[in-house]
């Protein structure tokens, strides 16, 4: 039988205890537990949180940083901590592949969140539990949902610099995103909820500039105020908010803006461009709670693609490199 997590949101401060079980179907491996530290570390997940706040409170662009940490781990081998390895002479890993270079963050918040779990547990917390962790951790600091995280994941001992091809585009069709997401056992439904994860961050020039000069569907305005950002040549790593209104809370205004057609990202606006998810789209944009309900639900999906547990991997002493 797949396990049954207890969910609870925290919405605007506020806790709100729904009484209600979600299943993972299928993906999620039996030997992972909410309660897994419990005995061994009891100590961590306050410690995580901790950290992570005290980030997000010095630089609210690090909670979007945190949350795409796990995206990016994800989808490459599973959720492993893969992403988290530097180099090393005889493996390359994840951080210079192109969907990463000069673009993925927090490496150095996960350095001190590691050293502080080593310091309570030696050998004890994964990499990729942190990753996993510090994710939700993050959404909560920008007052997002809170749900309940499985551990027990272990950390690879090998990065997959190829396999960072797996990580969607932000210039895919929404054929080729539902795919990209079906291929690690997502729906289309969980795709659009996971997207939500745009309504807090900021998006290079280089990212968007395809967009708001050669696409017409996109909110004429908008596109001319992104323009004084993002000029036609030069200035590829100039930033934009990736939600118009309210990019450093988490809430449902991408949705929102995707329906006025002001998705910055190629990608997100493929979302209501008059198919098959468009009633989603609308629906979230209704009503923050489901999204918020359904987004800890598909961030526990994601977190249990392919986990090393039992004695697969190891427990890293330091999360660039193996032990």
């Amino acid at each position: 039988m797949a396990p049954k997590i207890f969910f609870k949101i925290k919405h605007n401060n506020l806790t709100s205890l729904l009484g209600l079980f979600l299943y993972v179907f299928g993906v999620a491996s039996a030997q992972l537990s909410p309660d897994f530290y419990n005995a061994t570390c009891p100590g961590a997940l306050p410690a995580i949180e901790n950290v992570v706040r005290d980030a997000v409170a010095n630089e609210s662009r690090m909670g979007a940083s945190l949350l795409r940490l796990q995206f990016h781990d994800c989808f490459v081998n599973g959720c492993d901590g893969s992403v988290l390895l530097d180099d090393t002479p005889t493996m390359k890993g994840e951080k210079t592949a192109p969907p990463n270079n000069d673009s993925l963050r927090g490496f150095d918040v996960i350095d001190r969140i590691k050293a502080e779990v080593e310091s309570l547990c030696p050998s004890v917390v994964s990499c990729a539990d942190i990753i996993t962790i510090a994710a939700r951790d993050s959404v909560v600091a920008l007052g997002g949902p809170y749900w309940t995280v499985l551990l027990g994941r272990r950390d690879s001992t090998i990065a997959n610099f190829s396999g960072t091809i797996d990580i969607p585009s932000p210039f895919l069709n929404l054929s080729g995103l539902i795919s990209a997401f079906a291929n690690k056992g997502l729906s289309a439904s969980d795709l659009v909820t996971l997207n939500g994860a745009h309504t807090v961050g900021q998006t290079r020039c280089t990212i968007f500039r395809s967009r708001i000069y050669a696409e017409n569907t996109i909110d004429p305005s908008y596109a001319a105020s992104l323009r004084a950002i993002c000029p036609a040549t030069g200035g590829d790593d100039n930033l934009a908010p990736l939600d118009t209104e309210t990019p450093t809370v988490f809430d449902n205004d991408i949705y929102k803006d995707m329906m006025m057609e002001m998705g910055i990202l190629h990608s997100d606006q493929q979302f209501y461009s008059g198919g098959l998810t468009d009633s989603q789209v609308e629906g979230y944009s209704n009503n923050s709670e489901a999204f918020a309900l359904d987004f800890g639900y598909a961030m526990i999906k994601m977190a249990n693609i392919s986990p090393l547990t039992g004695t697969s991997g190891q427990i890293r002493l330091n999360c660039r490199k193996v032990n």
